[in-house]
């Protein structure tokens, strides 16, 4: 080895060593939100390199449940993580899931309940299920990190559900156990308050619900459902004290101002009784297919037919096949969606990440209280 050779090559280990310095450095200065939305895309890179799409009862949502838990949850907290099986079936076939959470005890009778569904649909079409929902459920994962070294004052269980996309069977099998036993499931008192994660980015506005006034149709029993806006509400506090970019949408004729639909993890919940705020991005301005129902996520061409963008809608509703939508299409994969919007996905990954963190270490977290 000549002279030159030996010196260019002890420059060049040097320059690496203070490089890998100065990212080891970078990252124990970040706020632990900021960690906790990194390690979420890095996370979320892996889901979809190792799983890819993940239809309900299928070993590839099989694996993230049982490998990604046992991987982000398991190993790294020192906490039992638990499941559920979930059997269903569609079409005439039997068909099974599960649901998989760890529960963080915290100090007072409070209990958050912080859940996202961790099947997708639509990959027939493509769907790599990025949006609806890999990027919520690496999230979850990544959270559960952080509160294993945080002094909660709720305790604050994290829960991923299988079959959501088919019929919310996980989230509905969750609910009648805890409605059974809550503390032999969970460890923790019946909960006093429900997030549901699903769809936290990649539509064109962030948003918090809560459900409709009137119960909803799924529920069971009337005198149970819960519409309380106080998750909600508390959310909307935290994110406008933090200058976070969360809305309620506007009142429509079919759901009045922050109110949702029944089409997602959070309705089992709100029909036990518990009050349930809902993140979700997309945007309920668009009249889109069955109206203002915020199905349609985004206004971006690409994502429709002919878009007639002054009237946000088709410009030929009855010939219209794309409606905006990302979820459950070719659209929702990583690849597309750092196309159609650089650096989207990411700024709503910090800021749900932030609006989490801050309703976590705030004074009055839980507001529970009745309809």
């Amino acid at each position: 080895m000549t002279l030159t050779f030996f010196l260019i090559h002890l420059l060049l280990v040097t320059q690496l060593l203070f490089s890998s310095i100065s990212l080891a450095r970078t990252a124990s200065t970040l706020s632990p939100s900021a960690q906790v939305s990194t390690q979420s895309w890095q996370i979320l890179q892996e889901i979809v390199s190792e799983n890819g799409a993940r239809p309900a009862g299928s070993s590839s949502e099989r694996q993230l449940l049982h490998d990604f838990t046992n991987r982000y949850w398991s190993q790294s907290t020192g906490l039992a993580v638990n499941s559920q099986p979930v059997t269903f079936t569609v079409k005439g076939i039997k068909k099974h899931s599960a649901n998989v959470w760890i529960t963080f005890p915290g100090k007072s009778e409070g209990h958050l309940v912080i859940g996202a569904h961790a099947d997708s649909t639509g990959e027939d079409e493509g769907s790599q299920g990025v949006t609806d929902n890999g990027i919520a459920v690496a999230l979850l994962l990544a959270l559960g990190q952080q509160l294993s070294t945080m002094e909660l004052n709720e305790s604050v269980t994290l829960v991923l559900f299988g079959a959501e996309e088919v019929g919310l069977f996980g989230s509905q099998a969750f609910t009648a156990a805890l409605q059974a036993d809550s503390r032999f499931l969970t460890g923790a008192p019946f909960p006093t308050a429900m997030i549901n994660l699903d769809t936290i980015a990649g539509g064109d506005h962030l948003y918090i619900h809560s459900p409709t006034k009137k119960t909803y149709k799924r529920c069971d029993k009337d005198d149970r459902y819960n519409s309380s806006a106080s998750v909600r509400d508390s959310l909307m506090n935290v994110a406008s004290a933090n200058s976070l970019p969360f809305q309620l949408h506007p009142a429509y004729s079919d759901y009045q101002e922050g109110e949702t639909g029944e089409w997602s993890d959070h309705a089992p919940f709100a029909c036990a009784g518990i009050p349930v705020g809902y993140i979700e991005a997309t945007n309920f301005s668009i009249n889109g297919r069955d109206g203002y129902d915020g199905y349609s996520q985004t206004l971006h061409p690409l994502l429709w037919d002919c878009l007639d963008h002054s009237e946000k809608t088709a410009c030929y509703p009855d010939r219209e096949r794309r409606w905006g939508y990302i979820w459950h299409t070719e659209a929702d994969r990583l690849d597309k969606l750092n196309q159609l919007y650089p650096g989207r996905l990411r700024t709503q990954l910090n800021a749900v990440t932030e609006l989490l963190f801050n309703f976590l270490t705030s004074d009055k977290s839980l507001q529970p209280d009745g309809n």
